[in-house]
């Protein structure tokens, strides 16, 4: 019977390559085939938890998030003239600075979500710089957009010493 396998060699070929196919697909595809399955299933996990419609939550955050740091910049246009400058000039005083200046509003200044007021201050150079901190920290007033330091001549005889002054820009959100 042995004699009879031996002859037969088309059998033990077909054999061999089943055993051969067997161990390799336990050795190896097995494996790569589970791994690309997980592959695929983490995939489309991925895809639905990165589309923002499945999370409304998350859009409500966003959306209360900017409301407050609007709400930080945001003033009325009318108030403006009497309750900002007052609030400004309570710092400006508190600081030693005077405030100088407060021309009248430039319509190049305005666009249709920002207006820009412009001030002068009159001081000396640390009081201008702690009183442009405070105006930086203080809600409600605006944003401090830009600055720039001039030094002034003197304004009459009796007064021999230079000032320093500076024009600062606040920018305010249009309602």
């Amino acid at each position: 019977m042995l004699k009879q396998l031996l002859f037969k060699k088309e059998y033990l070929l077909v054999a061999a390559s089943l055993i051969l196919v067997l161990l390799c697909y336990q050795l190896a595809f097995k494996k790569t085939i589970e791994a690309w399955q997980l592959n695929k299933s983490l995939k489309t996990q991925l895809i639905q938890s990165t589309d923002v419609s499945y999370q409304p939550e998350y859009q409500e955050r966003k959306n209360n998030n900017l409301e407050k740091i609007i709400k930080l910049y945001k003033v009325d246009t009318v108030d403006f003239r009497s309750n900002i400058i007052s609030v400004i000039s309570a710092i400006a005083a508190k600081e030693n600075v005077k405030l100088i200046e407060v021309p009248t509003q430039e319509l190049s200044y305005h666009t249709a979500h920002l207006i820009v007021q412009k001030l002068k201050l009159e001081g000396d150079y640390f009081s201008l710089i702690k009183a442009l901190n405070l105006l930086q920290q203080t809600k409600g007033i605006g944003a401090v957009r830009a600055t720039s330091f001039k030094e002034t001549a003197p304004r009459s005889n009796n007064d021999m010493a230079k000032k320093l002054v500076v024009e600062v820009y606040l920018e305010i959100a249009a309602n």
